[in-house]
């Protein structure tokens, strides 16, 4: 028996239901099931960043389907493909259920108090010959805030390391920098009840039909109804998103500052900069309009190759558009100048004074379900609750509810982010890596040498994920862990609006919990605070949920009058929600105060261009005093460009079935049938020259590496060429096929996020691909990932006792 609404792999949106302006957005429920459940268990999707409520069907101790949730606000019943179909993971038969432990180059079976006893004892051995300095954390975007607050005690309060970040970095670092420089702290200053009401929408990066599909619909039930929107869509790509756009602007990557600037240049030119609010809220707009004064249309195409007529066609929009939502994500996070770029469309709104009204507002998204709460609980390295890691006051505040010396908090230096952890590594002073529900594997750039780094015989590696991802294959112990579904606790989405996701199944075997395994971990090492009890006092997920709470007390995420209860009740609900505001808050800011006095900014600020980081007696010199901070920026060229050895551009992305690695999406047969391997999509223009046809294999080369995809032809700029970056080689080690292994290891010097949307590579027609493994560089890389992967789906490879050997060879279970 199967169940469903609607066909979503093909129907990617499902059926319109338009309304005006103003109107609620009508419930429109999807199911999909295989059984009929005996009950049903309330949660929210965790597969894309939208974050949308849901019931979990359940028969016989398993998930059967699952249906949305028509009272929720972010989603009012919708679901998309991969919310409709992920489910199908939790009961893939290569899930792990038992720790492995890798003696003499083999991993074995082992018990969880054997597999704990030894990660507490290679803590202490690198603690006392290193320091707390020598171990690091790199975690997720797909646990729940209950479990990303106690990595972060631990973290913290326990060990007192900097070195705490995760592929959030990779995702959404960008969004809360930009934040930060513009309005003194993380947190979306518009929500997606905004799309319901507003003139217009700009989309900077952001291919929301394919990344957030409920969005999306969202937005196309507003274009099939009375007065719809405007749409501006900034993307070198003709994605689905494009195709309905306004006004579609194809940038060449890396000029997103430059596109910015001109289009502030054309609204001040038009005399729509609204003077008023920004002399009583704002501050640096003089600076921005000398800036921005040379970037004409002209000189912009120059920079960009956006013709001048579409630039001028676009600010018009924006100059006269009574309310305004912008959205930003990779296309901006992950190239050049990445927080300068989304700095400036936060200035779009400031100087029109587009902000805290209903209709106007920023969502500078993020990446995954969960990446919102690793920034407000301090698992990606800043403090717990938006605090200020140099403003001493914030500091004492957590030493306080901790009951910890305030020295055992990192807080000399800036938080260590994800790239300098894998350099730290890669140099040897981190001895001990923790590796949480993510696969740096596949996902970091410049795979060849995070592999390197991986097996390198002075650092232990310890792997805590559901399955034997590329990364785990590297571990010398491997945690089997519980997925969603299978434990209790909540996350924020982009719109601040947190859910509650239930335990509906037991998990697989002796697989666990996050939090259960963070709370071993906690008692074994036997944390204690100045008073001797233990630092972390809580034991489930409501507890933590609760100590969670004290922390946010009177900060802007405030989450205390939040309970389990109350967001069992029907919908997510939006902090900060307090005595104040026991329902939530819809949007930010409608009061025109900012959190950017001295006292409350979550960070002092940073030069733009270098990242360079101002001082407290800098930022008090100067202080906004709740005022917000416009900041201008030149565009600067990338540090990479195509040559005669490298004549094109390769960017890289997401697909609308698959979700990051596709650890779970890849397990699920609808998604997997309907995206089941990569591609590289090229321009007509260039397929003519290379002599390419549709389906040709192609050998896209880099200065770091190489991958043979399939052509596609159309739909993207010439001198451009595109890859889907989910594919790795748990399930397909035949061929060099990973998007990162071409791509450079440079990052954002503010945000710190790596540069995944430019690098210079070449392309050529490839004959040989049933031949593999070919002689030369080609055939060294197949036999490199074969190698390293195995040649065959081996019983490691799906998830079992795995006895074959792995790519680390000697026994390091003590160091």
């Amino acid at each position: 028996m199967s169940d469903r609404t609607r066909d979503s792999i093909n129907d990617i949106w499902g059926a319109r239901t338009p309304h005006a302006a103003g109107a609620i957005w009508p419930a429109r429920v999807d199911e999909h099931l295989s059984e009929t459940p005996d009950r049903w268990v309330r949660g929210a999707c965790v597969l894309c960043s939208n974050g949308c409520g849901l019931d979990i069907g359940v028969k016989a101790g398993r998930i059967v389907g699952v249906r949305g949730l028509a009272s929720d606000v972010t989603n009012r019943g919708r679901l998309g493909p991969k919310g409709l179909h992920g489910w199908a993971a939790n009961h893939s038969p290569d899930r792990l259920t038992t720790p492995l432990i890798r003696e003499d180059g083999q991993f074995r079976e082992a018990s969880w108090d054997e597999a704990m006893d030894l990660i507490v004892r290679q803590s202490r051995q690198v603690i006392e010959s290193h320091t707390a300095m020598g171990i690091g954390f790199y975690t997720s975007g797909q646990l729940f805030l209950e479990e990303y607050y106690t990595l972060s005690v631990i973290g913290k309060g326990g060990l007192g390391t900097p070195h705490m970040d995760g592929n959030t970095r990779l995702c959404t670092a960008t969004a809360a920098a930009a934040l930060k420089v513009s309005f003194g702290s993380d947190g979306q200053p518009g929500a997606y009840e905004d799309l319901d009401v507003t003139d217009t929408v700009l989309m900077v990066g952001h291919n929301m039909a394919s990344q957030q599909t409920v969005l999306w619909a969202r937005i196309l039930d507003r274009l099939a109804g009375p007065n719809p929107p405007w749409i501006i869509v900034i993307d070198p790509r003709r994605t689905f998103t494009a195709e309905h756009a306004t006004v579609h602007l194809t940038p060449r990557v890396g000029t997103n500052v430059a596109v910015m600037n001109g289009l502030l240049h054309l609204i001040i030119h038009a005399g729509a900069a609204d003077q008023t609010f920004i002399d009583a809220h704002t501050v640096g707009y003089d600076d921005l309009q000398r800036t921005v004064e040379r970037y004409t249309p002209e000189y912009v195409q120059d920079l960009s190759g956006v013709p001048a007529a579409d630039l001028r066609r676009a600010a018009d929009i924006l100059a006269t558009t009574p309310t305004l939502v912008s959205t930003v994500l990779q296309g901006v996070y992950q190239s050049m100048q990445a927080t300068a770029a989304a700095v400036q469309v936060n200035n779009v709104h400031l100087i029109r004074g587009l902000i805290g009204r209903p209709g106007s507002g920023i969502l500078q998204m993020n990446g995954q379900p969960t990446a919102q709460n690793t920034r407000e609980t301090g698992a990606d390295g800043d403090l717990p609750g938006f605090r200020n890691w140099g403003n001493a006051g914030h500091i004492e505040q957590l030493a306080t509810l901790w009951n910890v010396h305030r020295h055992t908090i990192p807080h000399w230096s800036p938080p260590t982010h994800a790239m300098q952890i894998w350099r730290y590594a890669e140099q040897g002073s981190i001895r001990m890596l923790w590796i949480q529900a993510t696969n740096p594997a596949v996902s970091l750039p410049h795979l060849d040498r995070i592999r390197r780094i991986l097996q390198k015989d002075d650092l232990f590696v310890v792997v805590q994920d559901a399955f034997m991802t590329e990364t785990a294959r590297y571990a010398d112990v491997v945690l089997p862990a519980a997925i969603w579904g299978e434990k209790t606790g909540t996350f924020t989405n982009v719109s601040r609006t947190v859910h509650i996701s239930c335990k509906a199944v037991e998990p697989p075997g002796e697989a666990r919990s996050d939090l259960d395994i963070f709370l071993d971990y906690a008692r074994r090492m036997d944390f204690r605070d100045q008073g001797g009890q233990p630092l972390i006092r809580w034991h489930d997920a409501e507890s933590a949920f609760e100590a969670w709470k004290a922390c946010t007390r009177g900060r802007p995420c405030d989450y205390t009058g939040l309970t389990y209860e109350k967001l069992l009740a029907g919908s997510g609900i939006p902090w900060p929600v307090n005595e104040q505001r026991p329902d939530g808050t819809v949007r930010l800011y409608t009061d025109f105060v900012f959190p950017t006095a001295a006292d409350d900014a979550e960070t002092y600020g940073h030069d733009l261009d270098t990242g360079a980081a101002h001082t407290e007696q800098e930022y008090r010199a100067n202080d906004p005093q709740g005022r917000a901070i416009i900041k201008a920026a030149e565009h600067r060229e990338p540090h990479e460009t195509p040559d005669e050895e490298y004549p094109l551009w390769l960017t890289t992305g997401r697909q609308v079935y698959h979700f990051h690695t596709r650890t779970k999406t890849g397990r699920s047969q609808a998604l997997q049938d309907a995206a089941p391997d990569a591609f590289v999509q090229i321009s007509a223009e260039d397929a003519q020259q290379y002599g390419i046809e549709q389906g040709d294999w192609i050998l896209i080369e880099s200065r770091r590496g190489l991958v043979i995809e399939r052509a596609r032809i159309g739909d993207i700029k010439p001198g451009l060429v595109f890859i889907p970056w989910h594919y790795g080689y748990w399930d397909d080690p035949s061929r060099p096929r990973a998007a990162n292994e071409l791509t450079l290891t440079e990052w954002d010097p503010v945000s710190k996020q790596p540069h995944y949307k430019y690098a210079a590579v070449r392309i050529s027609r490839y004959a040989a691909r049933d031949a593999l493994p070919a002689p030369g560089l080609i055939g060294r890389a197949v036999k490199a990932v074969q190698g390293l992967l195995g040649q065959e789906r081996s019983s490691a490879a799906q998830g079992s006792s795995a006895q074959e050997p792995q790519p680390k060879t000697t026994q390091r279970v003590d160091g």
